[in-house]
């Protein structure tokens, strides 16, 4: 049988049907098409596709596995470098990693590669998964982790595999981080996948203490100090909402994409009155920005029961940040693209509410420090969009409080925590951080890349530090 130069499409709910719910987009490959997805891959001698994995996935084997349906096998074989691949496998840009470097995708379409991992995470964890406790010793070294997001949560993983005891300390009521709070049920759902994955986390021995806020319960000084923890991972992310500065963002009905999502989320909002967390979106909504947070707006918006939604974005559909395929999902969905337009002000309705959006129009001047042209406003373009609601979604920063209570922990201008790229040491002996309150907001996969090297270096420093004693 010759060989398909195409992927096996995923199957997906009806557009029209799922813009009304909040069930999962994207179904899964059946067993069927998952093996004869698996069947396109090379098998090239230097498999480059693993050059784009964060996280080292030894991807040829997983798929060979697949091949010969052995499913445990092929989940065993990914868990070894990644401890959450049925997240993974739904929320991965594939497209700009390990699918990028496939050599099929260069005469055709490359191998379906996050949805195969999808396939077998999704059946280890239906099966409901034996995790191997590892021995601890009594007098194990202990590591705390602050924050139980994609970084943090890879680097606990890694550090109880190598028999040491790990705590995780959480601001919020649930664990997950951005699995938690930012991303939608219908992309990443809940109690099915982020629990179970964390789950079997905890069953690898990790405590996790929920509503603990590291800089006001514990300083990372008295974790040391008085809490008897030998060495600190930082991986509290990046939510600190940003803003445009623009007139009238003070006026109800502007949110920023964090609290829209976290509201809907981790505080249930889409169940509403069943959870008492009320949202408001109105009959016209229109996002700022044009990244995969902007689209999970856009498309929660639309669930939420707003007629009309905008996503107003200041370059052209070339330069849209998002994924490409929550960009085809969202036009599906019928989401309006208002591209190469920029807000300018906020307009009121005279009693505080929003009444409407005043925008000018944009054009690609040179490229600016990014690479990408830079957008310059067309003089006399003005026009008013009328809105309900406005959800800003142009990026989130640091929260400040760790920097604030730690003496000797050096930031970078713009608030970040200074690491080590490698390692993910910072400027205090036996304290390392990673994910996005080092790098900034990026990806999931590319957080958890950097808790697993954190967790190797922590490895290393208190090998050393056992040694010196």
């Amino acid at each position: 049988m010759a060989l398909s130069l195409k992927k096996h499409p995923m199957p997906v709910q009806d557009a029209k049907v799922r813009a009304h719910n909040f069930d999962e987009v994207a179904l899964g490959y059946d067993e069927e098409t998952a093996v004869a997805e698996a069947e396109r891959c090379l098998h090239c001698k230097v498999p480059q596709c693993r050059k784009g994995c964060p996280v080292s996935i030894n991807i040829p084997e997983f798929i060979a596995k697949i091949k010969e349906r052995d499913y445990d096998g092929a989940v065993a074989k990914i868990k070894e470098s990644n401890s959450l691949p049925a997240v993974c496998g739904r929320v991965c840009p594939q497209e700009n990693q390990c699918e990028k470097f496939c050599i099929l995708g260069k005469k055709g379409e490359s191998v379906g590669i996050g949805r195969l991992e999808r396939f077998v995470a999704d059946r280890a964890l239906e099966k409901g998964e034996k995790v191997e406790k590892p021995e601890v010793a009594a007098d194990a070294q202990s590591v705390a982790v602050i924050g139980s997001g994609p970084s943090g949560l890879a680097c606990a993983g890694d550090l109880a595999k190598k028999g040491y005891k790990v705590t995780i300390f959480e601001a919020l009521h649930k664990a997950g981080g951005v699995l938690s709070y930012g991303i939608p049920e219908f992309r990443l759902p809940k109690d099915r996948v982020v629990q179970k994955e964390i789950e079997n986390i905890q069953a690898l021995g990790v405590k996790i203490e929920l509503d603990s806020v590291a800089g006001r319960l514990y300083t990372v000084d008295e974790l040391m100090n008085e809490e008897g923890f030998d060495a600190v991972f930082i991986g509290t992310g990046a939510g600190l909402p940003r803003f445009q500065n623009i007139p009238g963002e003070s006026l109800n009905g502007v949110y920023s994409a964090n609290e829209f999502l976290t509201r809907c989320n981790l505080m249930k909002a889409y169940k509403f009155p069943e959870y008492a967390t009320p949202i408001k979106v109105g009959k016209r909504a229109a996002i700022i920005g044009g990244g995969n947070v902007a689209m999970d707006a856009a498309r929660t918006a639309l669930r939420l029961g707003a007629e009309h939604v905008s996503i107003v974005y200041r370059r052209s559909a070339a330069e849209l940040p998002a994924r490409a395929e929550e960009v085809e999902h969202a036009k599906e969905e019928g989401i309006d693209f208002q591209l190469l337009t920029n807000p300018v002000a906020i307009e009121d309705n005279g009693e505080g509410w929003v009444k409407s959006m005043r925008c000018i129009r944009m054009e690609l001047g040179e490229p600016d420090a990014s690479g990408r042209r830079r957008p310059v406003p067309i003089e006399g373009s003005e026009f008013d969009i009328d809105v309900d609601t406005v959800i800003v979604a142009i990026g989130t920063g640091p929260n400040p409080i760790i920097a604030h209570t730690t003496p000797g922990l050096e930031t970078t201008k713009r608030g970040n925590i200074a690491a080590d790229e490698e390692t993910g040491a910072t400027s205090k002996p036996g304290v390392f951080a990673g994910g996005d309150i080092v790098t900034g907001a990026a990806t999931v996969i590319l957080a958890m890349g950097a808790g697993r090297k954190a967790a190797a270096a922590i490895d290393e420093y208190l090998q050393k530090k056992k040694a010196q004693a």
